[in-house]
């Protein structure tokens, strides 16, 4: 229990307007984007790299728990307080501190919002590529924590890419400088172990990150099937073609009526299946490549193929896209969202393998997907009034997180492994694996206070799950 005078201690480092303690407070900071709930004990709003050290060396010393949290958009429950202790709320290190067009450059500090650096770039002609779907409240801080993805990660690949360097606070609240403005840097590149850490080793106050230009023109093609296999194998196809989309999202049928209900986007309510593919570049190669997926779609026995004839229509697909999670919530308010990747030539018998899944729990389980990386979303619905579809959605969950294992994909693809998927670490990685995983965290973290209990599953909860194995 942390007393008050540890949190007057906090309160002479960051001022009283950045300590909240009240008990609706504390539920305001107690959950994220998943179904559990945990209640912290402080809420710290830093300011200044210096404040997250000075928390950090008195959290450090009296070995209380600190969980770093941004927009709490995060859905893995990797912000969620189940050791009670500090959250400590970077929202307020929300400066964009310097844009560098001509080194494809911006710094920002952790708190500013995707969107907002987005905003910022667009005067000046260049994007950030990573451009995950919560990214008009998700920070950069959270993006870089869960490494996320999202739509235009296919051409452009995830936000480890575009990360040359960090300023980070360790455990012991002693700030480093890793990797720099220039792609190559001298020493280890600990860039690889912190990105996607999920907060557990350390906590990122400046990211210095590239920027690229934004291309000359685009098109956007809402692609109708009869089936999701085809759609799928219209992906694969395309890829194989040699032709990268800038993105090329698949949409199932239950996913686009509920985008429909809410945003009228203009999808199909009656189609088992949609791709959204998103082309980028010059206007001669959009051309041609537009005509190749074209005759690829009449292979795959395409119903219809429409290319959005205005910015407008473009805009209204993506809003669609991009809301159909909360599309989702509200013809069914609780759903665990899985995030599995699979090889692109593993889509279509691992999208058969989630509807026997959803038989066999009976359940409804929609479908989003970022196809062109293999990267599926099952969105699994269940009644929280009943106890036992809750108990067959995280069954339900436990499988597909399986399944995509074995498939020689990943039980995640970018939202991490939080609370959500600690035992499903045991279906990816061999003990030596995990081993190794730990002896990392204990050099960075050795009181075991950053985010405690998140990524890596309990040691002794590995001979329970090689017992069940034995047994099973």
């Amino acid at each position: 229990m942390i007393q008050q005078s540890f949190i007057k201690e906090l309160t002479g480092i960051v001022g009283r307007d950045n300590i909240l303690s009240s008990r609706k407070d504390l539920l305001a900071y107690s959950y994220d984007s998943t179904s559990r709930q945990e209640m912290p004990e402080v809420i710290v709003f830093p300011r200044s790299t210096a404040e997250v050290s000075g928390v950090i060396k008195a959290a450090h010393r009296d070995k209380v728990p600190v969980i770093a949290r941004g927009a709490g958009t995060n859905l893995s429950g990797g912000t969620i307080p189940d050791r009670g202790g500090i959250i400590l709320e970077l929202s307020r290190m929300n400066r964009i501190l310097d844009i560098d067009t001509a080194n494809h450059r911006a710094v920002v500090q952790p708190g500013v919002v995707n969107l907002d650096l987005q905003n910022a770039l667009a005067p000046f002609g260049f994007v950030f590529p990573p451009d995950p779907a919560s990214q008009e409240m998700s920070t950069l801080g959270g993006n870089v924590g869960e490494n996320a993805g999202g739509p235009h990660c296919l051409k452009h690949g995830v936000t480890s890419k575009y990360v040359y360097g960090m300023e980070v606070v360790l455990s012991d609240g002693e700030v480093i400088n890793v990797g720099g403005s220039v792609e190559d840097n001298p020493g280890y590149d600990l860039r690889g172990l912190l990105i996607g850490s999920e907060g557990t080793l350390g906590i990122a106050t400046r990211l210095t990150l590239h920027i690229i230009p934004k291309p000359e023109t685009s098109r956007t093609l809402l692609v109708i099937f009869e089936t999701l296999e085809n759609a799928s194998q219209t992906v694969s196809d395309i890829i194989g073609a040699g032709i990268i989309p800038g993105a090329m999202e698949l949409i199932d049928k239950t996913t686009c009526w509920a985008i429909e209900q809410g945003i009228s986007a203009g999808y199909p309510t009656d189609a088992e299946a949609v791709l959204l593919i998103e082309l980028e570049g010059l206007q001669d190669s959009l051309d041609r490549q537009v005509r190749d997926i074209s005759e690829i779609c009449q292979k795959n026995k395409v119903r219809e193929l429409r290319i959005a004839k205005t910015s407008a229509e473009q805009a209204a697909l993506w809003q669609g896209r991009r809301g159909a999670f909360g599309a989702i919530a509200r013809i069914c308010p609780q759903y665990i969202v899985m995030d599995g990747t699979v090889p692109r030539n593993k889509m279509v018998p691992t999208i058969h393998r989630v509807d026997e899944i959803a038989k066999k729990y009976h359940l409804t389980i929609a479908l989003v997907a970022h196809a062109g990386d293999g990267n599926i979303h099952p969105l699994i619905l269940f009644d929280t009034g009943n106890p036992e579809e809750i108990v067959s959605a995280r069954k339900a969950g436990d499988e597909i997180c399986e399944l995509c294992s074995s498939m020689g994909g990943t039980i995640t693809g970018e939202h991490g492994v939080g609370l959500e998927k600690l035992h499903a670490m045991f279906t990816q990685f061999s003990s030596a694996d995990l081993s190794a995983m730990r002896r990392v965290k204990e050099v960075f973290d050795p009181e075991g206070i950053l985010n405690p209990g998140k990524l890596l599953p309990p040691e002794e909860d590995e001979s329970l799950h090689e017992t069940k194995e034995v047994a099973g």
